[in-house]
């Protein structure tokens, strides 16, 4: 249970600002004795009103300012309470009947009465509610309970404990517990309740009585689609035949991203009881993504608080009676070689108070392997470590929370897969498939990962950590162009000594020519360590001054220039949501590289869901459709490579003969996209058609992008900012899946990581320059290809926004061996697309 907490009206901590007084007092010589006296007499006469003031009125003002600033606080807690004796009537589920009023009436003046058990409940007790009946029969209620600002100092004393213990003593004794129709009470529970849920459906205000059926009915929040109010507290109970459940999904679901603010609860209940929440939602989600979940029972309940003034459209819910057995049956036996399994309803959220069990059996002398393509059930609270309220058991670990990847083998040819939810907060769920394998050849022509997950025999050995618990990595017998770590691993050769940690334990980056009282810039060269960080650019690259809060005003490559033209040395310091610049310019053209909807995280997944990669840009080329691709950097201009334009033919650097199409999916789908006419394209003037260098273009659109879900701005990097060498980022285009393959219908996205500069060279032989990064696996595997051309590789920062990093330029086929993507490298043509487009 959550003990009491004095968070203020809105969940939000007061503020409190205490009061300080400063008395100065100064003396000039004089030249009269008279006018020292009187001076003198002053003073004296002021220090005495400031202790007075200080003694005597000091306390009454203080509480006075105290008193304006603070506000009364509202405790409130609601539950249900089991009656004995009492039969039910369906007259009483219409709040405006005379049967719900006298039952109510009944039962609320119970409540008052067991409350003056306890003097402090007593005293601030101001009003018990009854919201509902259910069968059983089941009454619904809150109490609530005012604290003045003169007393906030008892709220700490208000506990679920205490009503509960108070209530509870009224069921031991029976008498106290009767009313004048010899009510008994047989059950009862408390819990802390956010005050602005507390609504008397009596009052009729913002309040639903639903009756969900076996064909679906429709509501929406008040304001929809145009938008909701501020200060909106509404409510809608939904009741179902008592051998059904209750299914509500929400096609649409627009509300402010700010869950303290605004939200919609659902409780698995007839009351606001945190103990039967099922979730707890806010901000946007795509059609790709809905928000749609069950209850145990036949009753639901649907709260929708706002507070900010901030207008979004609201939410527009579906509601149907479903077959109870479809929320409580699940689990059996798995006999088939191969198959799948999924938590009950998903992809919606699973219900309350559920318990599965998998028994899969395959064929003697063979193991279960089972992977979860999508696996999320995070509950507030929760240690996924510990997974003591939801959670599927394998083997005797319990899992929880959201994971990226979990494959799990069984140690014989039976395994046993539990699934529990409790009776507070569902969510996803999972999605799994299992598979019979052979434990002598478990992966067959691939390397079998220490978790049963099975890669491609060239990721073996290759430096990078495939596998995901670095089994790929270990106990490898290095080749003569790798280096052999201290702890196993192998990394090339060339990653020796380039001031990155690529062996984990700093083997690669031990012996090399700078000695331990040396530093070493970044072109190499050793310096005396006393250097690093003396506010003097010792190094040619300015490296030594890189980042050291000490060395503010040292400009380098490695530093962000301000608007004012100061400098601050500080790795990637634009849009990190701190102001590091005086003149706070690396904040402040920040509105881009989010992404509106909230997505799923499916594992393995490569064909993009809707508003997944907002930037992203379709252009078509005459009647040819899909030719390259780009990205929205303003509402104007686009970002794409020169090579998409500047070819043999004069045609295709004619802006009329192309089109963008911003916010697609779908090749084939258009619904909410748009299409812009190109008015003007910019290839850079260094571009080199032989060595692909400077390949950059700009796209200026005929009439601005409308910024919606599906269509947002990527953020540009600064100059200075850095993407390390192994950083995970993702392409994205409709271009070709295969080498030689067709063009992709739908949006595909891969996530490659960024390849060492120095291998990367060597691979390509010497192609590279400064203006060119690479980016894939030196396997082969994971690549962009012919389509991608001129498309985004972006990578997400810990500040929550996504860079740009590179556009998709040239490559040797795709995803061959050693034959990684070439990048143009976005951070070295930065300058010129600002002078350029002015952003």
């Amino acid at each position: 249970m959550n003990s009491a907490r004095y968070d203020g009206h809105n969940g939000r901590h007061e503020r409190v600002d205490f009061l300080t007084n400063k008395e100065k007092v100064s003396s000039k010589r004089k030249f009269v004795i008279l006018i020292a006296v009187i001076v003198a007499f002053l003073v004296l006469a002021a220090v005495a009103a400031l202790l007075v003031w200080l003694f005597v009125f000091k306390d009454a003002d203080s509480e006075a300012t105290l008193s304006k600033q603070l506000g009364p606080s509202a405790q409130v807690f609601s539950g249900h309470m089991k009656l004995v004796g009492v039969p039910y009537n369906v007259k009483l589920e219409d709040t405006n009947s005379k049967e719900f009023e006298d039952l109510a009436v009944n039962l609320e003046a119970i409540l008052k009465e067991n409350y003056k058990k306890d003097p402090l409940l007593e005293k601030y007790h101001t009003k018990s509610v009854i919201s509902a009946f259910s069968e059983g029969v089941i009454a619904y209620y809150w109490s609530e309970f005012d604290i003045p600002v003169e007393d906030l100092e008892v709220v700490p004393e208000f506990s679920e404990e205490r009503v509960l213990e108070s209530l509870e003593n009224g069921l031991e004794e029976q008498g106290s517990m009767r009313s004048d129709s010899d009510i008994k009470i047989s059950e009862v529970t408390a819990s802390f309740t956010d005050s602005r849920m507390a609504r008397n459906p009596r009052a009729k205000e913002c309040f639903y009585r639903l009756e969900a059926e076996e064909t679906a009915k429709r509501f929406s929040s008040p304001g929809y689609p145009e938008g909701y109010a501020p200060k909106s507290r509404c409510q809608w109970q939904i009741r179902a035949a008592e051998d059904k459940a209750i299914f509500v999904s929400f096609p649409s679901f627009h509300i402010e991203d700010d869950c303290a603010d605004d939200f919609v609860s659902i409780f698995d209940s007839l009351s606001p009881d945190d103990s039967q929440a099922i979730t707890e939602k806010c901000g946007q989600r795509p059609p790709a993504n809905p928000l749609a979940v069950a209850s145990s029972g036949n009753i639901m309940l649907i709260n929708f608080i706002t507070d900010s003034n901030v207008q979004r459209p609201g939410f527009e819910a579906e509601y149907t009676a479903i077959p109870r057995s479809r929320v409580k049956t699940c689990g059996g036996v798995l006999s088939q070689n191969q198959g799948v399994f999924t938590s009950p309803l998903h992809p919606s959220f699973y219900p309350p108070a559920v318990h599965c069990k998998w028994t899969i059996k395959v064929p003697a002398g063979k193991k279960v392997r089972v992977k979860f393509t999508m696996f999320r059930m995070k509950e507030p609270g929760v240690d996924p470590r510990v997974c003591h309220k939801d959670y599927v058991e394998l083997m005797g670990t319990k899992y929880c929370g959201e994971m990226s990847s979990l494959d799990l083998t069984s140690s014989n040819n039976v395994l046993d897969v539990s699934f529990h939810s409790d009776e507070s907060y569902t969510d996803k769920g999972f999605s799994a498939t299992y598979s019979a394998y052979d434990p002598e050849n478990p992966c067959p022509n691939k390397f079998a990962c220490a978790s049963g997950m099975c890669i491609g025999s060239a990721l073996h050995c290759d430096g990078w950590n495939d596998c995901g618990d670095m089994s790929d990595e270990m106990e490898c017998k290095c080749d003569k162009d790798q280096y052999s770590c201290d702890n196993g691993m192998c990394k090339p050769n060339l990653w020796v000594c380039d001031r990155v940690n690529d062996c984990g334990d700093g083997s690669d980056e031990k012996s090399c020519s700078c000695g331990d009282n040396e530093w070493r810039c970044g072109n190499g060269l050793c310096m005396p360590q006393v250097v690093l960080c003396d506010k003097k650019m010792d190094c040619e690259d300015g490296s030594d001054e890189a980042s050291c809060e000490t060395s503010p005003g040292i400009c380098s490559d490695y530093s962000f220039k301000c608007e004012n033209t100061d400098c601050v040395n500080k790795v990637n310091a634009e849009c990190d949501r701190i102001n590091d610049c005086s003149d706070n310019s690396d904040e402040a053209k920040c509105d881009c590289g989010t992404r509106p909807y909230k997505l799923n995280r499916i594992v393995g997944g490569q064909n993009a869901e809707t508003g997944e990669w907002p930037w992203q840009v379709s252009l078509h080329f005459q009647t040819y459709g899909h030719v390259c691709g780009a990205s929205v950097i303003s509402a104007k201009w686009l970002l794409s490579a020169s090579h998409c334009f500047v070819t043999n033919s004069p045609e295709n650097h004619v802006p009329s003969n192309w089109q963008s199409y911003s916010g697609m999916q779908d090749q084939y789908k258009q619904g909410d996209v748009q299409r812009r006419a190109v008015k003007r394209i910019i290839s850079h003037p260094a571009y080199n058609q032989m060595t692909f260098d400077y390949d950059v273009a700009l796209l200026e659109l005929s009439e601005p992008l409308e910024f919606t879900n599906t269509i947002q701005p990527i953020c540009l990097p600064s100059s200075s900012h850095i993407f390390p060498a192994g950083m995970s980022c993702w392409v994205t285009g409709w271009g070709a899946q295969r080498e030689g393959a067709a063009k992709a219908q739908l949006l595909q996205k891969a996530m490659v990581k960024i390849i060492n500069d120095t291998v990367c060279n060597l691979v390509t032989e010497g192609q590279l320059t400064s203006r060119m990064l690479c980016s894939g696996f030196l396997a082969g595997g994971v690549d962009a290809c012919q389509g991608d051309s001129g498309g985004p590789l972006v990578c997400f920062e810990e500040s929550g926004k996504w860079f740009q990093a590179g556009i998709v330029s040239w490559g040797e086929g795709c995803a061959r061996r050693n034959k990684p993507g070439v990048y143009s490298r976005v951070t070295k043509l930065i300058d010129w697309i600002k002078t350029e487009t002015g952003i």
